[in-house]
């Protein structure tokens, strides 16, 4: 019967608190018994963290539905750490109650160096090994970015550190982290490297809480050399996650540890951070990666075609080259149209072949209309800058330019709320829900916007 109970709670708790905090939270506590008749709950977390958080913040909101689904008048809340292996459950609440310990301890010791020389986490480095600083093809668009990625791997952790890359998606800032790890690696095979998603240190950070292994995950972060972590604007908004980063970066700076993050806006521009940690990402050098030229991509095209071992010609590589203007991925999937067409037609590399193909897959689609191409539209559109749009600043008309960006971009392409929210400034997808509601409200209240909105998108489909 408490299983069922509960089973209902947390369909309760999911609509009023949201599916993350029920996953994150609630999912790793179990009804452990009911008295009926002191009326009291039994709730057992599997640690002091989760037991301390879930009782600070959600108490009211299980006395009240815990109440209703029991069917009485009230209820009280007594909460258990599992990590305390308690003998019975009808302790008092006052023998119950016990010193909460923090996620991560506030200075951690340092690992002593006796006790690094086997590192279990350093076979998991999840670095690349296709990607290195060679086959990285440098311009004006990237040449900062690129030296200060292979300047800290002659002295990590000294120099230039942390290091952080911004730009937009595809631009080569994914690239510059594996060949960090690449390099520095082959330099000391003695020191540990890892490359890290910001997604996947969140699950990770979230499976430590529900299977009560913090302690683990303190250790495997504290015996890090290197620490590479991409798009790390998706840990805003997260704020439990961000604690725990903070420590673990603490810990790592003062022991001299190279840290490297990579995201798609400045430090100051990531919106939902906590302002120590955003002071933190700032705090080393900052650079750049910007669309590159189109003598930059073209000597990509001609690079990335040499490595496939074939043969590019000059008119050709500016041929595609210049029939895409989005980003780095999307010039390397049209080369690979192209050749690939060739080689299954047997048909010669020409201009002619390269034109049908790109025509194809460029001209008729839709998809080419991205969150660039509608977030330049919209600032030339309301007079504001790109990094207006994605800062927090909250001024009532850059508010409204920014919520029809967000409708726009839905509107044109095929990217998720979560990837919308991200590009303009690591917002979460219900604030790119509520953004599009509202101008869709306007927009049937209002005749004269429609018409507005209809020549925005007028304007953006033929530019594409």
């Amino acid at each position: 019967m408490v299983q069922e109970i509960w089973e209902d709670f947390l369909k309760i708790a999911k609509e009023e608190a949201g599916s993350r905090v029920v996953d994150t939270w609630f999912k790793a506590v179990t009804l452990y018994q009911w008295d009926a008749i002191n009326k009291i709950v039994y709730l057992l977390a599997p640690n002091a963290f989760v037991k301390d958080w879930i009782s600070t913040n959600y108490t009211e909101l299980i006395q009240v539905h815990l109440s209703r689904l029991l069917n009485v008048d009230s209820l009280k809340v007594v909460f258990f750490d599992g990590g305390k292996k308690s003998k019975s459950a009808k302790t008092t609440s006052s023998d119950t109650e016990e010193h909460i310990t923090t996620l991560v301890p506030a200075k951690l010791d340092r690992p002593k160096k006796q006790l690094v020389k086997k590192n279990p986490y350093r076979k998991k480095c999840h670095v690349n090994i296709n990607y290195h600083f060679d086959n990285f093809v440098a311009g004006p668009s990237n040449s900062l970015a690129k030296a200060a990625a292979q300047a800290i791997t002659e002295k990590p952790g000294i120099l230039y550190n942390p290091l952080f890359i911004y730009g937009g998606s595809g631009l080569g800032k994914t690239h510059l982290l594996h060949a960090v790890g690449n390099s520095i690696k082959n330099k000391n095979k003695n020191m540990s490297v890892l490359y890290q998603t910001a997604d996947r240190f969140v699950n990770e950070f979230i499976n430590a809480i529900r299977f009560d292994k913090i302690h683990k995950f303190q250790m495997k972060y504290q015996n890090i050399d290197v620490l590479l972590i991409d798009d790390i604007q998706f840990i805003s908004n997260k704020e439990q996650t961000q604690e725990a980063f903070f420590h673990i970066f603490n810990v790592l700076y003062d022991s001299h540890k190279q840290i490297v993050f990579s995201s798609d806006t400045f430090p100051s521009n990531i919106s939902g951070l906590a302002e120590r940690l955003r002071s933190r990402l700032s705090c080393g050098l900052v650079t750049d990666i910007h669309t590159p030229s189109l003598e930059t991509k073209v000597a990509i095209l001609k690079k990335k075609a040499k490595l496939n071992h074939q043969e590019l010609p000059d008119e050709i590589a500016y041929f595609i080259a210049s029939s895409v203007d989005s980003n780095i991925r999307e010039l390397e999937g049209a080369l690979i149209r192209v050749t690939a067409f060739a080689s299954l037609t047997g048909q010669p590399l020409s201009i002619d072949l390269a034109r049908k193909v790109l025509c194809r897959s460029y001209t008729s689609k839709k998809k080419k209309i991205d969150f660039e191409r509608v977030a330049k539209y919209i600032c030339k559109y309301y007079n504001f800058d790109l990094s207006e749009l994605r800062s927090k600043k909250r001024k009532k008309e850059l508010s409204f330019a920014r919520q029809v960006a967000m409708f726009l971009m839905k509107k044109f392409t095929n990217k998720s709320l979560r990837d919308i929210g991200a590009f303009l400034g690591g917002r979460d997808h219900s604030t790119v829900v509520y953004a599009i509601e509202k101008i869709e409200k306007r927009a049937a209240k209002n005749n004269d916007f429609t018409m507005q909105l209809k020549k925005m998108e007028k304007d953006i489909a033929k530019r594409a």
